[in-house]
């Protein structure tokens, strides 16, 4: 497990680039589209439930999670959980993956939310990936990629 572990911290690095890329990116686009501000400041009007500046950090968050998550996927099945995926991208795989996904990018998005009132956004960022790498880890070894009985290892690809 402990070769796993690093096997899937290394990954995780390249998607923490990916991840920080598409968040700093979707976050300067989005802030400096007035159309973009004006569908953001409508959605939290019309819902009352945050304001504009953490719907965008929210908005950025889920769309570079998305990316980062889906280049997770193909990574992990290829190198780190290979014997249990046959090195196979299957759509059903991918689909538990992207809900374990879902508890990872809740633990990142809350703890973006809440660190972001008393860190620089870089730092928020950086300690909610950390966050989040704890929870999809432990989601992947145990949900995702756990040993298969024959006939399911046999399951045709995506």
């Amino acid at each position: 497990m402990v070769v796993k572990a690093i096997s899937f911290a290394l990954i995780g690095v390249v998607n923490t680039v990916i991840d920080a890329s598409v968040f700093f990116l979707a976050l300067r686009l989005l802030n400096a589209s007035e159309l973009a501000q004006r569908f953001i400041a409508a959605a939290v009007g019309a819902c009352a439930c945050a304001g504009i500046e953490t719907a965008t950090l929210v908005i950025a968050n889920v769309l570079a999670w998305y990316v980062a998550v889906s280049c997770s996927y193909a990574m992990n099945s290829f190198i780190t959980f290979a014997a249990e995926s046959g090195r196979r991208l299957r759509l059903w795989d991918y689909a538990r993956f992207v809900a374990s996904g879902i508890a990872g990018v809740i633990a990142n998005t809350a703890t973006l939310v809440i660190a972001a009132q008393y860190l620089p956004i870089w730092g928020a960022k950086a300690l909610a990936i950390g966050v989040s790498f704890m929870v999809n880890f432990l989601l992947s070894h145990f949900v995702v990629f756990r040993p298969r009985p024959p006939s399911e290892a046999n399951a045709p690809p995506l």
